[in-house]
């Protein structure tokens, strides 16, 4: 039995997850009008193999005009559920991995161009871009383009496409559900005051900024099935004067947790082109320490965690209760057995690949699951 706190099992809500590694969403850009395409299939077939614990969809836009660009992943139809259903049946036929699929509506940061080709914000009269909303009528940036200010009516329907889209994943299978509070999109852009300056009752105070974010949620977890996970995405800090803090952050989580979460992934920026960030490794990890030590569901770490010991202290010290890796494991698509092999740790591997396993680290590939 490994002595690697990283190759730990651990309960998340019904689901036991293996290790403490999970793929994070990442977003491809590759979808043809929300439906997913043979890229997706390559994309999270080959880290289904990775060892890791469990692997999180892309941000998955909840309607049209959530979407961050003409090419995101949707959930909002019959078309773009079958398109998700499609890969992960592939994925399942050859993969055990539990899979989770994170929701998302974009608000103001909707409408814009993919990344590699600059990531220009689209306006509404361009072929492929559409009129964004926000909680208050502010551009993301100083001339920016400016979104409209989101009415009654519209927050219901908003609200309503979570629940419907949850829906839709449970139907699918999806073993868990992670909604995107963070990274400056909608759900965050309420919580942030930079992006909320609303006068009504989902505006001011934080507990009126939290308060369609928490709505958001309440309504997903009423569709999504009980012995499922449910789980967040939230910012640790905004990284910009006047912005949210951690104070705020932990205020949230706490709120999260009385309303059935199952586990909080702790991120942070996103909110402002003007933000300065302290990056480097580990730099997000104090955001996940706060959190977790005000609340009992488990915690993510994410950011710049690329090496094993790295990866190893964060879990052993207490500081979260799993890592969550993006960029990575695209560069290392094997990430948790190298980790594994350097910890003593064991993973599972595919039967068509058991015969890659080096021959110093014999019982690398012997999984057996600890109780």
């Amino acid at each position: 039995m490994t002595k690697s706190k990283l190759f730990a099992p651990l309960q998340v809500g019904g689901l036991k997850l293996e290790n403490r590694i999970v793929i994070a969403p990442m977003c491809q850009y590759s979808a043809r009008e929300g439906q997913m395409t043979d890229w997706h299939l390559m994309h999270l077939g080959h880290l289904a193999l990775s060892g890791a614990a469990m692997l999180t969809i892309e941000a998955t836009a909840i309607a049209p005009e959530g979407r961050i660009t003409p090419f995101d992943v949707g959930l909002w139809d019959d078309r773009t559920e079958a398109a998700i259903g499609r890969v992960i049946d592939a994925v399942r036929s050859w993969s055990s991995i539990p899979i989770a699929i994170q929701l998302s509506h974009a608000g103001r940061k909707a409408s814009a161009d993919v990344p590699w080709r600059g990531g220009r914000h689209l306006p509404p009269h361009d072929p492929d871009g559409w009129q964004t909303v926000a909680p208050s009528a502010l551009p993301l940036s100083v001339g920016g383009r400016t979104p409209v200010a989101l009415h009654a009516e519209s927050l219901e329907q908003i609200r309503q496409g979570f629940a419907q889209s949850a829906r839709r994943a449970a139907r699918l299978g999806v073993d868990a559900v992670q909604l995107h509070a963070a990274h400056g999109y909608l759900l965050h852009q309420f919580f942030s005051p930079i992006s909320n300056k609303r006068e009504d009752e989902y505006g001011g105070s934080l507990e009126n900024r939290m308060r369609f974010p928490l709505e958001v949620f309440e309504g997903v977890r009423a569709a999504f099935p009980t012995d499922r996970p449910v789980t967040v995405r939230i910012s640790g800090a905004d990284w910009i004067d006047g912005g949210a803090t951690i104070d705020d952050a932990v205020a949230f989580a706490q709120a999260l947790e009385a309303r059935g979460c199952s586990a909080l992934n702790v991120s942070s920026g996103g909110i402002d082109p003007l933000q300065r960030i302290s990056d480097g490794p580990n730099y997000q990890v104090p955001f996940a320490r706060a959190v977790k030590q005000a609340v009992s569901i488990p915690v993510v770490a994410v950011g710049l965690i690329t090496d094993y010991e790295q990866a190893e202290a964060i879990i052993a010290t207490g500081d979260a209760d799993l890592v969550a890796l993006a960029r990575g494991i695209l560069y290392d698509p094997r990430w948790p057995w190298h980790a594994a092999a350097h910890l003593d740790g064991r993973v599972r591997a595919p039967d068509q690949y058991r015969r890659s396993q080096p021959y110093q680290y014999k019982n690398l590939f012997d999984y057996r699951s600890e109780d």
